[in-house]
C-alpha cells in the first residue's frame, strides 16, 4: 500500500512538473503501438529504433505510455478512431492528414528489391511485364513513384499483400513474387536470410520521405499535439535522435536520415 501510494504521488508530481514546464499533459496514461519491421522494431529481440524512441518519449514527458505491438493496418484504424494515441515511423498522405498529426524525426528513401533472374533493370521493366508480381505490406504507403507503381499493379491484380516482411521474404525466395519495396531498416534481414544473393536493388529516384510520430487527432487536442511535437523537436535538436540511429546504422547513412528539413 505504501509503495502504491508513493508511486501515485510521484506520478502526480511528475504531471504537475510537466504542466508547469509546458510539457504534455500527463493526467491520463497514453497508448503507443509499435509494428514489427526490421531495425525499427524486432519482436524477436525486443529492440529497435522505435522502441528506443518510445522509451525516450516516456522519460522526457514523465507520462505513462503503454506500448504494444500491432499490425500497421490495425494501427492506422485505431489512430483514426481515437482508440490509439500514438505510433511511430509513420508517413503522411492526404487521407491520413484528416485524422492524424505528425512530428517528424527521420527521412529515408524507398527501393525496389527484385529477383536477379527476373531480368528487371529499371522500373518500367517491372511495370510492363504482366508476369511480374509485386509484394507489399498491407496499409503501407511509400514514396511518390513507388505508390504509383503499387497502385498501377494493384489495378491489374498484380500485387500480393502481407501483414509483415517475413511472408514477403518467403514469397520472394519461392518466386511467388518477383519484387518488393524495401527501406534501409530492412537491410540486415537481406543478409541474414541470404536474400541479397538472389536479388538486386532498383532505385525509385524519389526524394527522401519524412517519417514521424503519429498522433491521433481524435485522441489529442491541437494544443497537446504541439507539446508532443515540441518534445520530438527537442530530441532532434539535442542529438538524441542521432544517437538512437547511430546504434543501428553507420554514420554516413545516419546523416542522410536524421539531417533533413521538416515539412511545413
Amino acid at each position: 500500500m505504501i509503495r502504491h501510494g508513493l508511486g501515485g504521488l510521484l506520478l502526480a508530481l511528475s504531471c504537475l512538473g510537466n504542466a508547469l514546464a509546458g510539457g504534455p499533459d500527463c493526467a491520463r496514461p497514453f497508448t503507443l503501438a509499435l509494428h514489427d519491421h526490421g531495425l525499427l522494431y524486432s519482436l524477436d529481440t525486443d529492440t529497435g529504433i522505435d522502441k528506443d524512441f518510445a522509451d525516450e518519449m516516456t522519460r522526457r514527458s514523465g507520462c505513462q505510455i503503454r506500448v504494444s505491438l500491432m499490425s500497421r493496418a490495425r494501427i492506422w484504424k485505431l489512430i483514426e478512431s481515437g482508440a490509439l494515441d500514438f505510433s511511430l515511423s509513420g508517413i503522411a498522405n492526404a487521407e491520413r492528414n484528416q485524422y492524424a498529426a505528425f512530428a517528424w524525426y527521420f527521412s529515408n528513401k524507398y527501393y525496389l528489391l527484385v529477383r536477379k533472374d527476373a531480368g528487371i533493370r529499371k522500373l518500367a521493366d517491372f511495370a510492363h511485364n504482366d508476369r511480374f508480381q509485386l509484394g507489399v505490406i498491407r496499409s503501407f504507403r511509400y514514396s511518390e513513384s513507388a505508390n504509383r507503381l503499387v497502385d498501377k499493379l494493384a489495378a491489374a491484380n498484380r500485387v500480393s499483400q502481407a501483414g509483415g516482411l517475413e511472408p514477403l521474404y518467403e514469397a520472394l525466395a519461392r518466386q511467388r513474387i518477383q519484387g518488393m519495396i524495401i527501406e534501409p531498416f530492412d537491410y540486415p534481414a537481406l543478409d541474414a536470410k541470404h536474400i541479397r544473393d538472389v536479388t538486386t536493388v532498383v532505385e525509385f529516384n524519389d526524394p527522401p520521405v519524412p517519417h514521424g510520430l503519429i498522433m491521433s487527432k481524435k485522441a489529442l487536442p491541437p494544443a497537446e499535439q504541439e507539446k508532443w511535437r515540441a518534445l520530438v523537436d527537442d530530441m532532434r535538436a539535442d542529438g538524441t535522435v542521432r544517437r538512437i540511429f547511430e546504434k543501428y546504422f553507420k554514420s554516413d547513412l545516419v546523416d542522410a536520415m536524421v539531417e533533413f528539413k521538416s515539412p511545413s
